[in-house]
Formats: structure tokens, sequence, C-alpha cells
């Protein structure tokens, strides 16, 4: 079955619904307008706090997109991208790309005019769809992309070398295609993080999307009642993936635009959220907010949330055992996966097993894993070696690339660069990625444990450690340290604090400074070592 039935059925079954709510709380706050406000601000129909759209409608959209498509020449096997910050409008466009029988090409919005370029390239798509944030760096290429039409554009003031998406769209009709499409045929094409360089092409076919729906419902159960608060961007597999558990039952879900605290437990609270997914950051600023007062649970209608997790990255132990004292009656659960992967859910730790709190956890749903050493043989448990993952998720292969399939796909594993354990009871635990991993003196220390242990310190909010060149052993390990707000730390302080480390695991290079981070929560280690390699001996205050 491809993904698009599931749309179709919701709309039969569910036909006036809400599917979908989009908030913008940093609207309101400027505007001063009521939570529910349904009225046009000015004349911008973008400018509403509050939009919501049933499946029937979200059907409609995806239909007419499809049917104006299909007529400009966009067919099976054809291409269209998409760029667009989190919206109402993105999974119907999504899903109307899908229902012509052409994959969908979701792009970083953070990405530069020469980044949109290179990826509008590698998957040799066929036409864009971007929105009012994008002009100026699509108009910056459009003599580069000329091959690529339409450009679509979602927004007031249409600019003149694009057409309306919103005018355009509206002059066909809001039937199904009708597109054979089956459960082999490609789908979508998902941008690894690029965090080492230009990103790859994920290729993923209908039957690899329908598995993440498939997967994520068994794991935490959606049914009709919940509703999904997905804050994450949907052109990474990560939110997309979650809600997708959400989809397949036709559950409500809200697209909250904004991050801060008290913007996400005004949602849960006022749009009677069940379920919400995080990123560690974001995280660890409620608790924050929460421990210096600046938030009140009171405050909150917050009963009906029954879940919080949490993926993307290694979490800190400490931060959940800081969240049950808060949220005593949550269920919990980690959810370990690659944009390779589909997402999330090959591996989790499952809602019965908060005990195991720092194990990313068991095998999902369908899937089998493996931790194998440098020639491919599986490790003893407790010994490191490479996560390997088979599951009906695997991605196709990277989209021209077959050297770079090659190397991580192997008789239908695949070798995800990151380097864990396995304990007696078969939970898993992340110890770093492959290429993360720092060897000084000819030991292996794995940034991680490190990173971990740091995060203990009551000052510190977050912390990345890396490996910096050293002449004598090769490498030694220096941590980047992001203080909570109001607090004060100095390096002698973390120093004595790090005795409760082995000695060659103790940072010798404490550097005060932000951590950053890309859209999906993910530490950018590339960005701080082109920063703090250069620097000198003196300049890093290095330890003997």
């Amino acid at each position: 079955m491809p993904i698009t039935e599931i749309l179709a059925k919701n709309a039969r079954l569910y036909p006036d619904d809400v599917s979908l709510v989009e908030i913008n709380p940093e609207l309101q706050e400027k505007r001063q307008v009521t939570w529910k406000e349904f009225e046009l601000i000015e004349t911008n129909p973008k400018e509403h706090y509050r939009k919501e759209i049933t499946w029937k409608e979200f059907d409609d959209k995806a239909n007419r997109l499809a049917n104006f498509l299909i007529a400009n020449g966009i067919t099976k096997g054809k291409k269209v991208a998409i760029l667009l910050m989190n919206c109402i409008e993105w999974l119907p466009i999504y899903f109307g790309i899908l229902k012509t029988g052409a994959l969908v090409v979701p792009l970083n919005y953070r990405y530069t005019a020469e980044e949109i370029r290179y990826c509008l390239n590698l998957s040799e798509s066929n036409a864009l769809i971007f929105g009012y944030e994008f002009i100026s760096r699509i108009e910056s290429i459009k003599e580069q992309i000329s091959n690529i039409k339409p450009l679509i554009y979602t927004g007031k003031d249409c600019p003149k070398f694009a057409v309306s998406y919103e005018a355009e769209t509206e002059k066909y009709p809001a039937v199904s295609p009708k597109v054979e499409i089956s459960d082999a045929d490609d789908a979508a094409m998902y941008f690894s993080s690029g965090t080492t360089g230009f990103p790859k092409a994920i290729l993923h076919t209908h039957s690899s999307l329908v598995s993440a729906c498939i997967t994520e419902n068994i794991h935490h159960g959606q049914t009709r009642q919940d509703n999904f608060l997905c804050i994450p961007p949907l052109y990474h597999t990560g939110a997309k993936m979650h809600w997708f558990g959400s989809f397949l039952v036709g559950s409500k879900a809200v697209l909250l635009r904004g991050v801060k605290p008290k913007w996400i437990l005004k949602a849960v609270s006022e749009e009677k959220i069940t379920i919400v997914w995080l990123l560690v950051p974001w995280a660890q600023d409620i608790l924050d907010c929460l421990e210096r007062g600046e938030l009140d649970l009171k405050d909150y209608k917050l009963d009906q949330w029954r879940l919080m997790h949490i993926g993307a990255q290694p979490v800190p132990p400490s931060l959940i055992r800081r969240w049950k004292k808060y949220f005593p009656n949550h269920a919990y659960d980690t959810n370990y996966g690659l944009s390779e992967s589909i997402g999330p859910g090959c591996v989790h730790l499952g809602l019965e097993n908060i005990h195991k709190v720092g194990a990313i956890g068991l095998p999902g749903y369908g899937w089998s894993t493996r931790i194998v050493d440098e020639k491919g043989c599986d490790v003893v448990n407790g010994e490191v070696g490479e996560l390997l993952v088979k599951g009906p998720g695997v991605m196709k292969c990277y989209y021209g690339d077959k050297a770079a399939t090659d190397a991580v796909l192997k008789d239908g594993w695949l070798y995800t660069g990151d380097m864990a354990k396995q304990d007696s009871d078969g939970f898993i635990y992340l110890v770093d990625r492959k290429k993360d991993v720092i060897i000084t003196g000819g030991e292996n220390l794995y940034p991680v444990q490190i990173e971990d242990f740091l995060r203990g310190h009551d000052a510190i909010k977050d912390v990345a450690v890396i490996g910096l060149p050293d002449k004598r052993v090769g490498e030694i390990a220096a941590a980047i340290v992001e203080l909570k707000e109001g607090y004060e730390c100095t390096k002698e302080e973390l120093d004595t604090f790090c005795l409760g480390l082995p000695r060659y695991k103790r940072p010798r290079a404490i550097i005060f400074d932000k951590v950053p981070r890309n859209p999906t929560g993910k530490i950018e280690k590339p960005k701080i070592r082109e920063k703090y390699c250069k620097m000198s001996v003196v300049e890093l205050q290095i330890s003997t």
C-alpha cells in the first residue's frame, strides 16, 4: 500500500475532523491576538496566529496540487523539491507530490543558495515549491537552475520568476489523479545532515515510508484520541516519521512554530496535546525555566499529556531524572534512527524500560541489530563496535553515489557509523560516532561518555567534546562548555569536578562557549573543530 492511500482513507472516514493545526506564537505575542484568533490580520492569510484544516481539506489540497503538477509535466518518477518553513501547507504539498507518482525532495531551510543549487542538481529535481523566506536565495541561482520548471511559490506577492501555488492549484479539481503507485516505487529523497561536507541524497520507497507509520504506531500506541505536537523541521525524517504513527490512525497534529518553553507548554495546555517529541536542548530549556521559577506548571492544563520522547542524539540520564521530577506521570521513550533508516524507530528504549535510561534500547518493531568489529565480526556483550541495523525502512541507496552506498549497505545491513555496546539484557548503548572517537596515547576516548559526565555539573547546560591535535599523544580531549543562564563556573572548578573521571578521560582543555547545534539537535562538531583546532596551546589553556 502506498502511503498516499492512508491520506485518502483518513479523508474518507474522518472528513470533517481536524487533521492539522498550525500555531505561530511569535505572531500572537506581536499582534496581541487571542489564542483562538481566526480573523485575518491585515490582508495576508499567512498572518493567522492559528490555522487548521480537516482531513478532507488536507486530501483536497493534495489532489489539487497533484493535478496541477501533472498538467505541468510532472509525472511518475520525476522529482519535486520542497523548500518551506514548517507551515500548514507543508504536508499537503508533500502528499500532493507523492500522488503524482513523483518523488518528493525536502530541502533543509538553512541551506545557502549554493547548497540549494547543489541538492537540486544532485537529486535531479524537475520542479521546486518554495516560500517567501527563500525568495532571495532562489532568485540568486535562478539562472543556474533554469532547467527546473515550474518554480512554484506559496505565499503573498509571488515573484515574477515563479508561479503562485495558491492561484494555480485552485484551478484544478480536488479529485485523486489515480496514478498507479506500488509499494516498491521510489517515493522520497532525504538529505544527510551534511555535517561532514555537502549532503548525500537518501532514496526511500513507499514501502519504507509506510513501515515508519507502522513501527511508530506499534511503539507508542497512538489512537484517534491522541494529539501530536510537532516542533522539529518537517524536511527532516525525525519529526515527520513520529507524526506518521498518528497519521496512520487519523489523529490530530499541531505544528508549533517556535521552541520557547512557555510556547511549548501553552500549546500542550490549550490544544490538549497528548504526545510531544522533543530535542534535548528544548527539554533542557523547559527544565531550566522551571528551576528558575520562570514557569509554573499550575498555570497550564497538562493532565492529558501522556508521552514525552526524545531522539536525534544521545540523551543524558540526568536530564530524564530531572524531567521525571517535574512530570512524574509521563511515559518516556528514547528513539534512535538515521535518515538512512527512515528516521527514528530502528532502535527504541520502550515505554516499559525507563529503568534502562541511558540506553538507546532494543531493536524496533521489524528491525534487527548487530554490533561488529573492524572486520565485520560480532563483538561480545560489553565490547564496543559499530552498530548495524536491518529492517523495512533501510534506504534503497544514496542516489547517484554507488561507492557511498556500497560502503554502508552490505548484505542488507546498514552500517550506521555509530559506535555502541550491548549489556547482558540486550540493551544497546551509544558510545559515539565512529568518526568522533579520540585516540590519545593509544587509548580510545568516546566523547559522549565525557559529555554525559560533565552534564552532571549543575552549572552546565550543554557540552561538546572534540579531539585536538597533539604532537606527543596524537590527540587530546577538549570540552566546549555552555553554562546555564545565571550560573558561573571556572576552569579550575571543572578540572576538580573531572577528577571523578579516569585520568586519561579528563579533558585537557576547557573552553567556555556556546555549543552549536543544527535544526535536528545534533552538535555541529565540524564547526567546533574548525574554530578551535587552529588556536594555540596558550589560547586554549591546555592542562598538562
